[in-house]
């Protein structure tokens, strides 16, 4: 029997989702399960996206360009202004979601054993995209006591050597939900500028930032736009996260040039989901803000809630709608499988993500876990009592 590749035997799974086999077993038994997992919003997509999908009506559903249909590329020029990102419709290239953008970025940019340094606790697909590039991924760890605020250069510059070619961060956080300020962005930009690496930047989460202080892109940092390259999605803003729509944008014409390559080669990003994503460009300014204060008041909610519960802790994720939370336990991969596989109450279970997948480093985020506030407030609160009873349990079961 021939064997699989190394490759794919290195390839991690997902700890979002490796749990879904336990959690299909538990809403099999007629548990109710609340999914604090995975960032699949339950905010209502646009009406004028829903509008858009339904009007489609073509004789043909033809292959659209590789690079993506010009008009949204055109349409995305005046949404990236409105957060003062000035670019070119030639900048921009559309891809199958932010994934694709991500794995895309890495194939046009870096060779087998090129090196990216990236802080952690990271996204978790970020290592899997690497495996399947050839890419080293070096992480820096960032720590719940700091709020997850960037790592000193001097770490990052301690893992730096001929083979490194680039930084990757995300911008605000996933998982941490963490903001970074102008400061630390400049700092990012003088390393970058100094080693003359690219700089990856996951921007997708840019509407969810719960501060004063004016969000900053990297592509808004001054001298370093030919090493930027900017990774976007529509999933999470428009709660569309099935179109599967992204982008790439840089400034960087050798990049885009690459990087069309392996466009050319997957022949076209989703044409229905270009239809609404572009679509969704119109979506009414009431809409977002009240998507805003809605995952403001969740945040607020959940924090408070998470830090009520005995011995549990996590600091306040200033955007996203992710947060990681320290628990009172000593495994939370084991923790995590137990809630699903032997823990109810009152008929009701809690599915979340253990934090160690989101480490490289195996000795990190062990007692934490990623939570997506993406739950309503009432099924939140649900999830806490259950999650606070779980804890109960589990400290008298380990010690039992």
């Amino acid at each position: 029997m021939p064997h699989i590749s190394q490759r794919g035997a290195d390839m991690p799974a997902s700890p979002i989702r490796k749990l879904v086999p336990l959690a299909e077993k538990a809403k099999a038994k007629g548990l109710k399960v609340y999914h604090l997992n995975i960032g699949q919003p339950d905010i209502p997509t646009p009406q004028v996206a829903m509008d858009a999908m339904r009007a489609v009506d073509r004789k043909v559903l033809e292959y659209s360009p590789s690079e993506g249909n010009r008009s949204l590329r055109e349409k995305l020029t005046g949404y990236y202004a409105g957060f003062n990102i000035e670019v070119d419709p030639s900048d921009i290239i559309i891809t199958t979601g932010g994934s694709e953008a991500v794995s895309f970025s890495f194939m046009a940019c870096l060779d087998p054993g090129d090196e990216i340094i990236v802080p952690e606790p990271a996204y978790a697909n970020y290592m899997a995209f690497a495996i399947s590039s050839g890419v080293v991924i070096k992480t820096v760890p960032s720590f719940i006591e700091e709020g997850f605020a960037l790592p000193p250069l001097e770490k990052f510059e301690e893992l730096i050597t001929p083979r490194t070619k680039a930084i990757l961060i995300c911008n605000p956080n996933n998982p941490t939900g963490y903001l970074y300020t102008r400061r630390e962005m400049e700092q990012i930009r003088d390393l970058v500028k100094k080693y003359d690496l690219f700089l990856f930047s996951d921007e997708v989460y840019r509407e969810f930032c719960y501060t004063e202080a004016p969000y900053v892109s990297a592509l808004n940092l001054e001298g370093i736009e030919e090493n930027v390259i900017l990774v976007d999605s529509v999933s999470k803003r428009y709660s569309e996260c099935g179109i599967r729509i992204g982008a790439i944008i840089t400034k960087n014409r050798q990049v885009r040039e690459s990087v069309m390559k392996w466009c050319q080669a997957r022949l076209s990003p989703p044409l229905i989901g270009q239809i609404i994503a572009e679509a969704s460009l119109n979506t009414p300014a009431d809409y977002m803000r009240n998507v805003y204060n809605e995952y403001l008041e969740r945040r607020n909610f959940l924090v408070e809630g998470i830090n009520r519960i005995p011995g549990c802790y996590t600091p306040t994720p200033m955007g996203a709608f992710y947060t990681v939370a320290r628990l009172p336990i000593d495994d939370a991969d084991r923790f995590c499988a137990w809630c699903l596989e032997q823990f109810e109450y009152e008929g009701q279970t809690v599915m979340m993500a253990p934090a160690s997948g989101f480490y490289a480093n195996p000795t990190l985020g062990k007692n934490e876990v990623r939570i997506a506030y993406v739950l309503n407030r009432e099924d939140l609160g649900k999830a806490l009592t259950v999650l606070e009873k779980a804890l109960e349990k589990y400290k008298l079961t380990v010690n039992g």
